[in-house]
């Protein structure tokens, strides 16, 4: 686990500038991800290519097959999964700190003399705590769409790379196997259960992130309904010239009957 420590800790800093559903999020990346790749998946699929066996003696053979079997690895293809998926948060942290830097800044001149012709900062307050909204709004909401495209490929990717089951028996007629040999991958019951374990969870991981993108928007749409004035709806000039020359007319009779 001491491969993932920066990629944690660069994580673990996003919780504090993102959402309920987004913590959630961060949480199932951490232990259902991260944790079981690096505790349990290595350790099954350690000896994958040593253990995978074909009925024929032809050098080469074996390793041809393998290779037009698992074009990549699971572990290293799960590996690549979890770094694409937290490559746009990052982004987007990175714009967080940029911002909540230029705003202490904005914090430390409105506090010294003078500082009252400077704005009030708009997405932090007084105890550094982020609010989403404005252009970090949409920062945030552009690292979720790449996050639910990058995670809807990499599974469509999985299952045209080898499925969601792994069968115990491949037969492969590729060069330089003299036929078609029949090669055998030892623990296909065991990979499966990983195979459709880390499946279930990226599919947990993608309805979160969709999730979280309508929940930002509908609470944006619904903000942007209560801050809207209600505007008075004008009146027809004909009617406005009658009814001012009404009123003068009201007014002057008053005056009249006063004076008489």
């Amino acid at each position: 686990m001491g491969d993932w420590g920066f990629l944690s800790t660069l994580l673990e800093k996003v919780q504090s500038h993102s959402t309920v559903i987004g913590k959630i999020w961060m949480s199932v990346l951490f232990l259902f991800r991260i944790m079981v790749l690096g505790a349990g998946a290595e350790s099954v699929w350690g000896d994958e290519q040593s253990d995978f066996i074909c009925n024929t003696q032809q050098p080469g053979c074996e390793n041809v097959c393998y290779d037009w079997t698992f074009p990549i690895s699971h572990i290293r293809f799960w590996v690549l999964q979890i770094i694409f998926v937290a490559t746009p948060t990052l982004i987007y942290l990175g714009h967080a700190m940029q911002v909540i830097h230029k705003e202490k800044k904005l914090r430390e001149l409105i506090s010294s003399p003078g500082g009252t012709q400077y704005k009030r900062p708009k997405y932090t307050d007084e105890k550094g705590k982020v609010h989403i909204k404005g252009n970090l709004l949409g920062s945030y909401l552009t690292q979720l769409a790449f996050k639910i495209v990058i995670e809807a490929g990499f599974i469509v990717g999985q299952y045209y790379l080898y499925g969601f089951v792994m069968v115990p028996m491949f037969p492969c007629s590729k060069k330089p196997c003299p036929f078609t040999v029949e090669c055998y991958m030892s623990r296909p019951t065991e990979k499966t259960i990983f195979i459709i374990f880390m499946l279930v969870v990226a599919c947990v991981s993608l309805v979160l992130n969709v999730v979280e993108m309508f929940y930002l928007i509908c609470t944006r749409i619904r903000r942007r309904s209560k801050t809207v004035p209600m505007t008075a709806v004008p009146l027809h000039p004909r009617f406005d010239s009658t009814t001012m020359m009404r009123n003068q007319k009201l007014s002057l009779n008053d005056v009249s009957h006063s004076t008489a």
